[in-house]
């Protein structure tokens, strides 16, 4: 129970002390374990439900209406959130069905009855003369029951009809390998059914029970496409090695680990999913942050208020009326097409979720409700409540609360400064540290509320966000946003909200439970919801009156000894390591974007690949495996699968835009050819036919087994010396880009892949700009980020002038 600053007490004694001279002071926030005076204790017993106090007469029992109130309202809420799922539960379990139509069944049946037509076919007869004869089941009572039993069993049945149906509609996807604009009558008609068999207003879950499997390849076929795919990245002998493996794993080893990969699939609801999660995220004994972790930026040219507090008010605000649609299901599922729905299984785990740091894998910590946040300033973790009487916080209470940890005056306690470090480092100390220093005491009460938080915020000290005037602005922001100063991000939290002190913003995120197209449908609610429907008041506030009688944010108490503090610094100097051979180079490029690529009847994500592969012939003068992600989410828990972008045609382009004796039309032919594969590549990865998903899960079962196969070993150690991926915008649309274009968003990125590679990440937001987040290794002799990205410029400005019409020139 903490203590309420009285409003009146401060003023007062700060007038006592400007008569005797002294300095104002900023009040201090309270502590966990800290030793209140009485004056404090008695304002901190209306926190308090009940007191008692032992004396010669008996016990003195002393209640608080107050406290009584506020914990009456918090169980009302949370009975309400409980009676929400339940009800979500069941309309989601029955879904296209409604209780409504349940209802319309029952009352067609029973008055068909009275009507002496007997729909059910002699069924409901049947049933009456099973059920039971007493004094409560009348003839007229067996005979209405049977007809309810009936009704229930007829819609049940075309409900389960219905789903069927749908699910076998939604495993068709010729329509995504159709030509653009050309649609055929064929899926003119499945998208009129399956439009109709999706209801009009599906909850978020509504259609996760008609999503098909991901189906498991053909062997041959996977194969056959492996190959494909290196044939002209290898020299002859290095591929007849190749070949010869994959042939001998293809006749000898494949079928067995296929049999049981498609047993699995069988059984499980992904045949994928689980292992890439454990394999690839959690089994990862590298730290996290920079190697697994991306981020995400704030608008890029507009600043709703300069007042940090402020901005965080309405952010979290925000952020937690996007948890309250998403735990009452409120959210329309993402739809490609505004027809087919795709997977939401991965946004179970956005909120109150904490990577566990374990000896050999880490797990994932989830609790189905947290009212609190978990802040971290200048040294200090603080917990702040985000209800109070059972309601959520307006955006201008956060303020309040905000503002006070800005003001606080106390210092950092021994080695809390740099505690998140620890967070930062190699999973193993993490893991060993967490078993010994923080298992029990004060110092498991802290963690413990920092891993149960809805999410973590971060008051930054520094000022970030672009500035026109400042040629390396967003650079700065990336390397801010992915690793900070390597202390100040939580970075095992599902996410950690950074706020700048000049109002800015961005958001560092964990990757396991999760990609980046989550986070993304997030921060795009997120953002609208802050710009354009909770504001600002004229002096940049947030809307509304605070209640200062909110009680304080609460220091976490933390005590660490010096071993742990040790381990802490062992921990950060690991991390800034990391952080220090970071090179990152964002820039925008506004020549032309996606409004000008359409013109040329190419697709944007094409013409941008295959600009990366001739930057990247430039920059190194060779040709690598390329990393793109595709997602999967058009099956059932569907996550990512790749799409190997170095082409043969592609390769082919390349080769001709640097031969001086080949004609614009042929480079424009090759261009178009090596664009038109790609697609069909991209295509197969999202409709389950790709390559790299199948052969892992192929090597995993090798491994379970303990089958050796020297191809699958081999495929899986090639290093992606160029991994890329597009970030997904405007997936709810709460505003207009084309009328806004201010409130644009530079998207967001991530850091290398290979010690001598590029990791790519770009965003084609709205018609006229692309940004890039390039990010290599300082280390590596053979890595710019800058020299990489003037390139991915001059190529995207070569491919363009490849077509007749000239681009149109953006004014910075």
């Amino acid at each position: 129970s903490l203590p309420r600053p009285s409003g009146v007490g401060l003023q007062a004694r700060g007038e006592q002390r400007a008569a005797a001279g002294e300095p104002p002071r900023r009040p201090q926030l309270p502590c966990a374990a800290e030793n209140h005076t009485p004056s404090k204790m008695a304002e901190a017993h209306q926190a308090v439900a009940f007191q008692f106090t032992v004396t010669p007469e008996g016990v003195d029992f002393q209640l608080s209406r107050e406290a009584l109130k506020q914990i009456y309202l918090s169980g009302v809420s949370s009975w309400k959130k409980r009676f929400t799922r339940l009800k979500n539960s069941i309309l989601t379990g029955v879904y296209p069905g409604t209780p409504s139509g349940w209802l319309a069944v029952v009352i067609a049946t029973v008055g068909s009855m009275y009507l002496h037509v007997d729909v059910s076919m002699g069924l409901i007869v049947c049933l009456r003369e099973r059920l039971p004869n007493g004094c409560y089941l009348s003839l007229r009572n067996r005979t209405l029951l049977s007809a309810i039993l009936f009704s229930t069993g007829a819609w049940a049945s075309g409900v389960l009809l219905c789903r069927q149906m749908l699910k076998l509609l939604l495993s068709y996807h010729g329509w995504m390998f159709e030509p653009h604009g050309r649609i055929s009558r064929t899926t003119k008609i499945w998208v009129a059914m399956v439009r109709v068999l999706s209801g009009r207003k599906p909850m978020l879950y509504s259609l996760q029970a008609s999503l098909p499997k991901l189906p498991v390849p053909k062997v041959e076929d996977t194969i056959q496409r492996y190959l494909e795919s290196v044939h002209h990245l290898m020299d002859p002998e290095r591929y007849s090695q190749m070949e010869a493996l994959a042939r001998e794993f293809q006749k000898k080893t494949a079928p067995r680990l296929q049999k049981y990969l498609i047993l699995k699939s069988w059984w499980a609801t992904n045949y994928v999913s689980d292992w890439w999660e454990e394999y690839i995220y959690l089994r990862g004994r590298d730290p996290i942050m920079v190697n697994s972790n991306y981020y995400i930026m704030d608008f890029l040219y507009a600043r709703p208020t300069p007042f940090q507090a402020a901005r965080a008010g309405n952010a979290v605000h925000a952020i937690l009326l996007y948890r309250r649609k998403l735990d009452r299901e409120e959210l329309r599922p993402v739809m490609a097409l505004d027809t087919v729905p795709m997977c939401s299984c991965q946004m179970e785990r956005m909120f109150n979720t904490t990577r566990i740091p374990g000896k050999e894998a880490d797990s994932l910590l989830h609790v189905s409700d947290s009212k609190h946040l978990a802040v971290y300033h200048t040294g200090r973790f603080y917990k702040v409540w985000l209800y109070h009487g059972g309601k959520l916080l307006s955006p201008r209470d956060l303020e309040l609360q905000f503002q006070r940890i800005l003001d606080d005056p106390s210092k950092p306690q021994p080695g809390e400064e740099k505690l998140a470090a620890l967070t930062a480092g190699a999973r193993l100390p993490w893991a060993e540290a967490r078993a010994k220093y923080f298992s029990q005491g004060r110092n498991r009460v802290a963690l413990d509320c920092i891993d149960r938080a809805a999410f973590f915020l971060t008051l930054d000290e520094d000022a970030c966000g672009y500035d026109p005037g400042h040629e390396g602005s967003l650079d700065e922001l990336a390397k801010s946003l992915l690793h900070g100063q390597c202390y100040d991000r939580w970075f095992d939290k599902s996410f950690t909200l950074v706020v700048y002190r000049n109002g800015k913003l961005g958001a560092n995120a964990e990757h396991s439970w999760a990609d980046a197209p989550i986070v993304g449908h997030l921060w795009e609610f997120m953002l609208a919801t802050d710009q354009f429907q909770l504001g600002y008041s004229r002096s940049g506030h947030c809307q509304g009156t605070p209640n200062t009688a909110l009680p304080p944010p609460q220091r976490l108490q933390w005590d660490l000894p010096t071993e742990c503090r040790l381990v802490i610094d062992a921990s950060y100097s690991v991390a800034k390591a990391l952080a220090d051979d970071v090179d990152f180079h964002c820039f925008r490029f506004l020549d032309f974007g996606k409004g000008r690529i359409k013109k040329c009847r190419t697709s944007p994500d094409a013409f941008v690949q295959m600009a990366l592969q001739l930057a990247h012939f430039r920059d190194k003068g060779c040709f690598c495996l390329t990393y793109e992600a595709s997602m999967t989410r058009l099956f059932r828990e569907g996550r990512t699968e790749t799409v190997r972008s170095c082409t043969r045609e592609a390769t082919a382009f390349v080769c001709s835009m640097e031969d001086p004796d080949a004609s614009p039309v042929e480079c424009l032919q090759l261009f178009q050819e090596a664009a038109k594969k790609h697609q069909q590549l991209y295509r197969l990865a999202m409709t389950g036919a790709g390559i790299d998903r199948h052969l892992f899960c192929l090597y995993i079962m090798s491994r379970y087994l303990g089958v050796d196969s020297p191809f699958l070993a081999q495929v899986l150690s090639d290093p992606w010396r160029l991994s890329t991926s597009q970030t997904p915008q405007q997936q709810i649309r709460m505003f207009d880009l084309e009328t806004n274009p201010d409130h644009v968003s530079p998207g967001g990125g991530f850091g290398p892949v290979a010690n001598d590679g590029y990791g790519v990440s770009y965003i084609l937001a709205g018609e006229h700009l692309i940004t890039f987040h390039i990010s290599s290794k300082y280390s590596s002799p053979e890595t710019d980020s800058k020299r990489f990205g003037r390139h991915i410029r001059q190529a995207m400005l070569d491919i363009a002038a490849l077509f007749d019409t000239p681009p149109r020139k953006m004014a910075n």
